[in-house]
């Protein structure tokens, strides 16, 4: 993993935000920090971090509005936080989980801990963005595919326009061009075979996969199933 990824502390205690500043960076990470939430979304305008540590409780917005704000956002949806709290409490974490937030730490909190955390969830982003580019380009692949086909049958047509138009041609160069027709019919056909068998095995592998969403969910329940 890239030890440089960049980190935003959003916390109000100054202390907490010295503590990660110095633990953080020697741990060749770049951190930044914010005293609240209006100062973070100011601070997101030209600072675009891999992952948030965030306070719960602070002044001027708190952690559940700033993970509102940003998970409404499309510029920082996809920033996965981590969120600290001093409330222990089962419904205020279902609130943090369900507004976005990736994962949830108590206070007082073990470092050890944290940094474990931190590396997880960098490493879940990535896993993430590497499916989406998959995605991406089965998707593209697919649009290919069709609009490949849907050429072939063009040619295919044109063949056969062809093959009319033959028969107005002397007796004698009808065969010659008859034998050349039908190699390029018989490539044709090939090439269609082809595809359509790449189709089908593309939409099997589509009808079997787990989408993107689907997979960020049920990752999400299994870190929080505890």
């Amino acid at each position: 993993m890239n030890t440089q990824n960049k980190i935003l502390v959003v916390d109000d205690d100054i202390t907490n935000r010295e503590f990660f500043q110095l633990m953080l960076s020697r741990l060749g990470f770049i951190v930044e920090e914010s005293g609240d939430g209006l100062e973070a979304l100011e601070k997101l305008k030209e600072y675009q971090p891999d992952l948030i540590l965030l306070d719960n409780i602070m002044p001027q917005m708190g952690g559940f509005e700033l993970t509102m704000s940003l998970k409404t956002d499309e510029r920082y949806r996809e920033i996965p936080i981590i969120m600290f709290s001093a409330l222990d409490d089962v419904k205020n974490k279902l609130t943090g989980f369900d507004l976005g937030v990736d994962d949830y730490i108590t206070k007082p909190f073990n470092f050890s801990e944290v940094l474990a955390r931190i590396r997880a969830a960098l490493r879940n982003r990535q896993l993430f963005a590497q499916i989406a580019v998959r995605e991406s380009r089965l998707n593209l692949a697919e649009v290919q595919n069709r609009d490949m086909r849907q050429n072939l049958a063009e040619f295919a047509k044109n063949i056969d326009e062809l093959d009319t138009a033959v028969s107005l041609i002397p007796a004698d160069l009808v065969e010659d061009i008859r034998s050349k027709v039908n190699k390029i019919r018989k490539r044709v056909a090939e090439l269609d075979a082809r595809i359509e068998r790449t189709i089908l095995e593309w939409e099997s592998l589509k009808k079997n996969e787990i989408g993107l969403s689907i997979l960020e969910t049920e990752i999400r329940k299994f870190l929080h199933q505890d």
